[in-house]
C-alpha cells in the first residue's frame, strides 16, 4: 500500500484513502515505517473543542531508535550529518549513522551523570554546532524534554523561557559565531541565570574559545565530562504521549507560548511530511538552512531527515559571509540535492552578481523549497531560474510551530507549483475556509479564515502550564476545528494561497485586503527588494494601509516622489482601493532571528503608539526600530 505520492495518480488515491478513514491511514503508516516497543491501543482520541489530543495511545517507543539505531545496520556507514562551520576555511564534519549513535549516547551519559532523568526539562542555548544536535537527541534518548532557545536571544528572553519551562539544566557554549560576529553566549546565560533559581547545573561547550566567567559547583566543561563517558546508552522507553520538546513561539499578547510536542505523533508526521513534500530518495543530501532554534530546524534538520535515513546538512553562519556565494559554495561542495530556505534569504541573495552563482556547479539540485512566509512572485521566479536553472520544482511550504510539520505544499515533481500559492494540502490534512461566523465557505474562489477540520499526528498538544490559553487560542473561535490564525484564498482547483495573519488583513472602506498580496505587488516593483504592509486606524476609512519599503542596495531616490510612485504602482497593478495611505522608505525591517518580519512592531509605529512597542531585544536588528520611529512626523504621522 502506498503512502508516499510519487505521481498525481498516487496523490489522488492516497488523499482519498486518508480522508475516508484517517485512523486506518495513519495507523498503517506508523506500523509500516517505524520501530515500536509496543503498538497502540487506539490510533487517535481527539476532542478539539476541549483541546484534548491523543495519538497512538498506549504505544511505547523511543524516537532516537527511529532516527539512528534502526539505520545502523543497512545504513550504518552512510553519512547522517554534514556540518559546515561559520569559517569556510575550516574543516567541517561528516558523521555516519554509526558514529552519530556513539556521539548521542556519550552525550546522553554525560547528561545522566549530572542527574538528568526522564521528564526533566533541559534548556539548550547553543550555536549551530553538532553538539546542539547531539544534545537534542541525547535528551530524547533518556526521556528528558529539550527546550531549545535560539542562540541570539537576550538574557531576559532566555530567562523567561527557562523559568516558564522550569528547566533544571542549561547547556550552552562560551560563544557562537555568526558571520564576523561572536555572540557571547556564556555571558548572556550568566546574566539570565541571575533570574533563574530553577537551574542547578550548566554544561559549557568550548566553541569560540573566548574568556568567560566561571561559577564553581554550577558550571561544567563539556569536554571534561564528555571525554569520560561510555558511548553506549540504552534508550528510555517512552509513552507515545510523553513530551518530546517544548518550543517557544511568539504570542499575540507578547508572552511567548511554550508549545508542547509529544514523541509518537510528532515523529510520524515529521518523517511523513519530509518524505512526501521533498520526495526524498535514498542517498540524497538534504540541506535546510534554518536554525535549530526554530521548529523548521527541529523538523527538517533533525527529526524528519534522520527518521527517513537521509543525509542532513547543518550550517553555522549567515548566507552572505564571507561572501554572497556561501550558499552556492556549500551546495557545490556537498552536492546538495534538496535545498530548503526562506524567502528573506532568497530576496537577499537575489541582489548578488550572477557570476557569484555561475562559478558554482548547482547541477546536483533536484528540489528547492521555501519556508517562513509567503514568497513573492519575483523572488520565486529568480529562485526557479537562477538557482534551479528552470528545472527544479519549488515547494512553497505552509505550516507553523504548532503544526509540527508542513500541512500545505505542492509535492516536488508530483503536484503543480504555482507562484505565491502553497497549493494543495498533504494527504491526510483537511483544511477548510470559514467566515468570521464560523460557517464553512465551499464556493470556488473563496476567501476567509484558514482552519484545519480534522486532527493530524504532528499537532501540538498544549501550551506548557497553560492549557486554557491553548484552547482559547486555537479551538475556541471555531469549535471542532484548529484555527490557524491565517487567512487564505482557495481557487477553483482547491489550491490555497496564504494571505497573511488574520490580524494582518486590513479592512479598508469595507474591503478586505490581505497584507501578503499587497506585499507581493509592491515587491514586484523593480526598485524594491522587500516590503511589509500593516493597517492603522483612519478617521474616514476605518483603517488605512501603511507600506514599509526597502530599496535595492545602493539605490538613491527622492523619498517623497518614490512614495507616490509606489502608490500609483499598487493602484495600477492591484487596485486603487489597495493604494497605501502612507509609504515609508527604509533600509531594513524589524525581524526575528528566523527572518520573520515583526509586523506587530510596524503596526505600533504606523499607529504612532511607539511607547507600547515592547521588548525589541530578541530582534535580529533592533536598531532599525529606532530609525523607523524617527521617521515619524508631520500631521499624517509616518512617511509620505
Amino acid at each position: 500500500m502506498k503512502y508516499i505520492a510519487r505521481n498525481q495518480e498516487d496523490h489522488l488515491a492516497i488523499t482519498k484513502r486518508a480522508s475516508e478513514n484517517p485512523d486506518a491511514f495513519w495507523g498503517d503508516y506508523a506500523k509500516t515505517n517505524f520501530k515500536w516497543h509496543k503498538e497502540w491501543d487506539k490510533v487517535s482520541d481527539c476532542n478539539l473543542a476541549e483541546g484534548k489530543i491523543t495519538w497512538f495511545e498506549g504505544a511505547k517507543l523511543n524516537i532516537t531508535e527511529n532516527c539512528i539505531d534502526r539505520h545502523c545496520g543497512k545504513l550504518g556507514d552512510q553519512i547522517a550529518l554534514i556540518w559546515e562551520p561559520n569559517d569556510a576555511t575550516r574543516f567541517g564534519l561528516k558523521l555516519t549513522y554509526n558514529q552519530l549513535l556513539k556521539r548521542v549516547c556519550t552525550t546522553a551519559n554525560m547528561l545522566k551523570a549530572l542527574g538528568v532523568k526522564k521528564g526533566d526539562r533541559v534548556c539548550l542555548y547553543m550555536p549551530m554546532i553538532p553538539e546542539l544536535l547531539y544534545t537534542m537527541l541525547a535528551c530524547a534518548r533518556i526521556g528528558a524534554v529539550h527546550v531549545v532557545v535560539f542562540a541570539g536571544f537576550s538574557a531576559q528572553a532566555l530567562a523567561d523561557r527557562i523559568n516558564d519551562a522550569e528547566c533544571k539544566w542549561l547547556v550552552t557554549a562560551d560563544g557562537g559565531f555568526r558571520g564576523k560576529k561572536i555572540t557571547p553566549l556564556k555571558d548572556i546565560a550568566d546574566e539570565a541565570l541571575k533570574q533563574c533559581a530553577c537551574i542547578e547545573k550548566t554544561i559549557v561547550f568550548r566553541s569560540a574559545k573566548t574568556e568567560i566567567n566561571w561559577v564553581e559547583k554550577r558550571d561544567n566543561w563539556w569536554h571534561t565530562m564528555f571525554d569520560v563517558q561510555e558511548d553506549e546508552c540504552e534508550a528510555e522507553v517512552m509513552d507515545a504521549e510523553d513530551p518530546l520538546f517544548i518550543l517557544y513561539t511568539s504570542g499575540s499578547t507578547g508572552k511567548p507560548k511554550g508549545m508542547v510536542h509529544t514523541c509518537a505523533g510528532y515523529m510520524v508526521y515529521a518523517e511523513y511530511s519530509f518524505m512526501n513534500v521533498f520526495q526524498y530518495t535514498p542517498d540524497e543530501v538534504h540541506w535546510c538552512t534554518a536554525d535549530i532554534g526554530w521548529v523548521t530546524g527541529h523538523s527538517y534538520i533533525v527529526y524528519g531527515p534522520l527518521c527517513a535515513g537521509a543525509t542532513t546538512v547543518m550550517y553555522e553562519g549567515v548566507p552572505n559571509c564571507p561572501s554572497q556565494d556561501r550558499f552556492w559554495q556549500i551546495i557545490d561542495k556537498h552536492k546538495v540535492n534538496i535545498f530548503y530556505t526562506s524567502p528573506t534569504a532568497i530576496r537577499t541573495l537575489a541582489q548578488c552578481k550572477e557570476d557569484m552563482i555561475e562559478k558554482h556547479d548547482l547541477s546536483s539540485l533536484r528540489v528547492l523549497g521555501t519556508v517562513g512566509e509567503p514568497i513573492n512572485e519575483e523572488a520565486w521566479h529568480w529562485y526557479h531560474q537562477k538557482i534551479g536553472k528552470g528545472k527544479c520544482p519549488i515547494v512553497d511550504t505552509w505550516w507553523q510551530t504548532e503544526t509540527g510539520g508542513i500541512l500545505i505544499s505542492n509535492l516536488a515533481d508530483v503536484t503543480p507549483a504555482i507562484p505565491c500559492f502553497a497549493t494543495l494540502p498533504l494527504p491526510g490534512i483537511m483544511p477548510v475556509i470559514v467566515n468570521p461566523n464560523g460557517e464553512e465557505i465551499t464556493d470556488a474562489d473563496s476567501e476567509g479564515h484558514l482552519c484545519i477540520a480534522k486532527p493530524w499526528p504532528g499537532m501540538a498538544r498544549t501550551i506548557y502550564r497553560d492549557h486554557q490559553r491553548f484552547v482559547d487560542t486555537y479551538y475556541r473561535s471555531y469549535p471542532g476545528k484548529y484555527f490557524t490564525g491565517d487567512g487564505a484564498k482557495r481557487d477553483e482547483k482547491g489550491n490555497y494561497r496564504i494571505t497573511g495573519r488574520v490580524d494582518d488583513v486590513v479592512i479598508v472602506s469595507g474591503h478586505n485586503l490581505g497584507t501578503a498580496e499587497l506585499e507581493n505587488c509592491i515587491d514586484e516593483h523593480p526598485d524594491v527588494v522587500e516590503s511589509a504592509v500593516v493597517g492603522y486606524p483612519h478617521a474616514i476609512k476605518g483603517h488605512a494601509i501603511c507600506a514599509y519599503v526597502c530599496l535595492r542596495n545602493g539605490l538613491q531616490v527622492n523619498e517623497q516622489e518614490f512614495c507616490e510612485t509606489i502608490r500609483e504602482w499598487v493602484s495600477k497593478e492591484l487596485s486603487p482601493i489597495a493604494k497605501p495611505e502612507r509609504v515609508i522608505v527604509t533600509n531594513d525591517l524589524p525581524k526575528t532571528r528566523s527572518g520573520k518580519i515583526m509586523r506587530r512592531i510596524l503596526r505600533k509605529i504606523a499607529e504612532g503608539d511607539t511607547a507600547n512597542i515592547g521588548d525589541t531585544s530578541t530582534l535580529l536588528n533592533p536598531e532599525c526600530v529606532e530609525t523607523l520611529k524617527q521617521k515619524m512626523g508631520g500631521e499624517n504621522g509616518v512617511g509620505y
